[in-house]
Formats: C-alpha cells, sequence, structure tokens
C-alpha cells in the first residue's frame, strides 16, 4: 500500500484508488486466497469504482539554486537525513559555487534535460547531477562521467523503474577509455573495493541519484526484499586487453578501442571465484563455466519466460587469467563461443526451475521453441537430457579484464534481465578538457 501511494504520487495522481490483497498470493492456497479476495479486496475494488476520491495534490519542490538549508555542516547533514535525501553516510552540502565548479566541466546546459526518470516522473537535469555529484564526494573533473550514467539511468533499456523490484539488485558501473588514468580510477588490484576517490564516489553517486532524482527510497518505493548497497565503479585494464589482442567492453556497445565510455546494468549477486588454475584455455574451460553455471537459477526467465533473451551474465577475468586464454590462440570472442557452448544445462533442469521457481505458464522448451519464441538451440531433440545453455548467444556473455595483475580468480554477476538490462554511452569531454586539466 506505501509503495502504491507513493507510486501514484510521483505520476502525479495522488489520489488515485487502490484495492489491498492481504497476505502473498504466492505463498496462498486457491480457497484461502478467495477468501480474502471476497473479504476485503473487493470492497476495494468496488469502493474504488463508485466511490469519488477526496482530493489531494501533490507538493511542489525548489527550484534548482533555491537555498533549502544553512548551517554547519552537521546541521546540514541533519537536514539532508531527516528529508531522505542522503543514503545514510555524511554527505558534501552542494553549495551553489561547489555545484557551479562541477559545470565548468561539461559543455551541456546546467538547465538541459537528459531524461525524465521514473517512478517520481522527474527531469534528470545538468544541475542536479552536479547536485549529487557534490553530495556524493565526487571531484568536479569527474561530471563527463556522472552525466554519461545518467543518460544510461534515462535510457529505456536500461529500464530504471525497475530500480526497486523485489530481487534487489544494484547496478554496475564498467568504465573504458583514457579517462581511467586521467581520473585516477583503479584498475587493479582491489577494483571492486573501496578507498579510491573516483570509483568509489562515482558509484556512491548513481544510488544518491537514484534516491533524489529518479525518488527510490527504501521502505517506500524501494521494496527489495533484502538489497544490495550500491557498487564502485570497476574500470577495465585496456593495458592488457590492447596486449592480449582483445576489444574492449565498450565495443560490445558499438566504441571502438581508445573511446571513454561506460555500461551499466544491474546484478542481483556475484561470487569470486579464487584458484582457476589451468596451463591453457581448454584447461581452464571446465571451471569458469561451471562457475558461471552455478550462479544462475531463477534469473534463467530472463532468457526464456518473463524477459526472452535479456539475461546477460558478466564475468571479470583477472588479467593472469585472460592472458593465459589469449596465449592459447583464443580470440574473446572464441573464448565466448566455449563458454557458450560449455555453460550449459539438461533441459529438464531449465524447465523444473521455470516451473518451480517463477510463475511462467509454460515450462516446455519444446513447446516454446515450436511456437518460434526461441532458438533451436534449447531443442535439438527431445531427449530430456540434453544441454541447452542460458543465453541465445556466445554474445550474450559480457567479458571484462580488469583486479589483481597476479591473481588467478574470476568474478561471475549474476544479471537482473529485463529489469535492468545493460545500456552502453560514451562519456563527452567538455571542448577545454585539457586547458581545465591543466
Amino acid at each position: 500500500m506505501t509503495l502504491a501511494k507513493t507510486a501514484s504520487q510521483g505520476l502525479g495522481y495522488p489520489n488515485i484508488a487502490v484495492a489491498p490483497v492481504r497476505g502473498h498470493p504466492g505463498l496462498q492456497s486457491k480457497e484461502v486466497l478467495q477468501q480474502n479476495v471476497r473479504e476485503l479486496t473487493l470492497d476495494g475494488v468496488l469502493n474504488a469504482l463508485f466511490k469519488t476520491p477526496a482530493l489531494a495534490t501533490v507538493g511542489g519542490e525548489p527550484g534548482a539554486r533555491d537555498i533549502i538549508c544553512s548551517g554547519s555542516f552537521e546541521d546540514v547533514n541533519e537536514y539532508f537525513l531527516r528529508h531522505e535525501l542522503s543514503d545514510g553516510l555524511p554527505i558534501v552540502p552542494p553549495t551553489v559555487d561547489k555545484v557551479e565548479a562541477f559545470l565548468q566541466y561539461t559543455d551541456r546546459q546546467a538547465d538541459e534535460v537528459l531524461g525524465v526518470l521514473l517512478p517520481d516522473n522527474r527531469a534528470a537535469t545538468v544541475w542536479s547531477v552536479a547536485v549529487n555529484g557534490v553530495m556524493a564526494g565526487c571531484r568536479p573533473e569527474y561530471m563527463p562521467v556522472l552525466v554519461a550514467a545518467v543518460e544510461a539511468m534515462a535510457d529505456p533499456d536500461y529500464g530504471v523503474e525497475h530500480s526497486g523490484n523485489t530481487p534487489g539488485g544494484d547496478n554496475l558501473i564498467v568504465l573504458n577509455g583514457p579517462i581511467i588514468k586521467e581520473l585516477g580510477f583503479n584498475y587493479t588490484q582491489g577494483v571492486m573495493r573501496d578507498g579510491f576517490q573516483a570509483n568509489t564516489s562515482v558509484g556512491r553517486f548513481w544510488r544518491l541519484y537514484l534516491r533524489n532524482v529518479a525518488g527510490f527510497l527504501p521502505h517506500k518505493n524501494d521494496k527489495a526484499t533484502f538489497g544490495n548497497t550500491w557498487r564502485v565503479v570497476v574500470a577495465e585494464n585496456e593495458d592488457v586487453v590492447a596486449k592480449i589482442g582483445w576489444p574492449p567492453n565498450c565495443a560490445d556497445y558499438g566504441y571502438a578501442a581508445g573511446t571513454n565510455a561506460l555500461s551499466v546494468g544491474r546484478y542481483t549477486g556475484g561470487n569470486h571465484i579464487s584458484s582457476v588454475s589451468g596451463a591453457t584455455p581448454e584447461e581452464l574451460l571446465p571451471y569458469i563455466a561451471d562457475a558461471v553455471l552455478r550462479q544462475y537459477s531463477w534469473q534463467i526467465m530472463f532468457s526464456v519466460g518473463q524477459g526472452y533473451d535479456t539475461l546477460r551474465p558478466l564475468l571479470l577475468l583477472s588479467p593472469i587469467i585472460a592472458e593465459t586464454i589469449a596465449a592459447g590462440g583464443w580470440s574473446k570472442q572464441k573464448f565466448r563461443e566455449e563458454l557458450f557452448r560449455r555453460a550449459r544445462m539438461p533441459a529438464q533442469e531449465f524447465e523444473r526451475i521455470l516451473r518451480d521457481w517463477t510463475q511462467k505458464p509454460t515450462w516446455n522448451l519444446t513447446e516454446e521453441h515450436k511456437a518460434g519464441c526461441i532458438p533451436e538451440i534449447f531443442h535439438e531433440s527431445d531427449d530430456p537430457e540434453r544441454l541447452v545453455p542460458i543465453v541465445w548467444r556466445p554474445e550474450d556473455f559480457q567479458v571484462v579484464v580488469t583486479g589483481d595483475l597476479g591473481r588467478n580468480s574470476i568474478y561471475v554477476f549474476a544479471h537482473n534481465g529485463v529489469l535492468g538490462f545493460p545500456v552502453g554511452k560514451e562519456i563527452h569531454l567538455p571542448k577545454n578538457w585539457k586547458t581545465l586539466r591543466g
């Protein structure tokens, strides 16, 4: 009910009528569900149909340059906490002069709208990007990265409206280009650890922007069951990918090597796989494929189910792993093709997961193929033990080279499919970038 009230207000209908449902429909017998509908839900439906709701209005908001609070550092932080404008950590007070310092690092106008974000249906302006960048502890020169990140957030393919959904997945920004070194992003040991200002503050910025502009607030319209916290930015090791002749991650989104770009996707969790041993790619592959497969269960519904062909697993390969694979003569594409061939499960297990763990009406891969909904690779025979992939094609596996130069490890992320589909954006530097950077 809180979600319905908050979301309807954000959409401009603060007095919309709702009919409550008792309990969770997925945990009730047919008889109990029918009884609850008769006793509670039906009255709500009838009231919504035949009674005029009370008048209600949506409150106004301050202008971009309005001063909403003044006082000491402690006073400002207390105000932001009370008004749900903070993530619980101290924020840097976004004074006008600090915001304007950020605006010097973009050629975009302060009032330019980068998109409109649900659930609050609020315009994402360049000014608000700078405000939240200040709050997150970013440096002004990070502004081009922040703008590109919000452009990704506003991309309809990403689906920002799902940011508060049940699995509680959170985003990961992957960075490419010369800007990694220019701005001091960590791309080696401890790449997902906080402690590096660029990686940490830009990652925090994303969550603050979701809260303050998109409007996702815990216990309201952020309904994650358990939730994840924000993740630091992961920068790819472009020295290594160039050395082994692999295209960088940004190439998957249409950007050539050497382009400043980022990608964003939402992931429900991940797992670190240590000591991936082997002297050849053939020896490494079984370990890697097994790790990928073990990370995925209900998420296969984004391959066949709720979001056909929207599952995009993400693998982080430590440099020494990528170098060993490349030394064996495998290109990045070859690695993906072999992973696609190996990371498979029995068809009947695929169907069991769809049947037992999701509310998908069709659980038969044969029927899905005959209906033209999925590729033939899922129905090469009628053998229930035949092995089927978890994605539609090799290119669906995202592969990023990063992390400790001397560790033989990988990290596998479980993707949230259509509820956070990966998108990529170019990072545009201002014309006077070199002058600004001195």
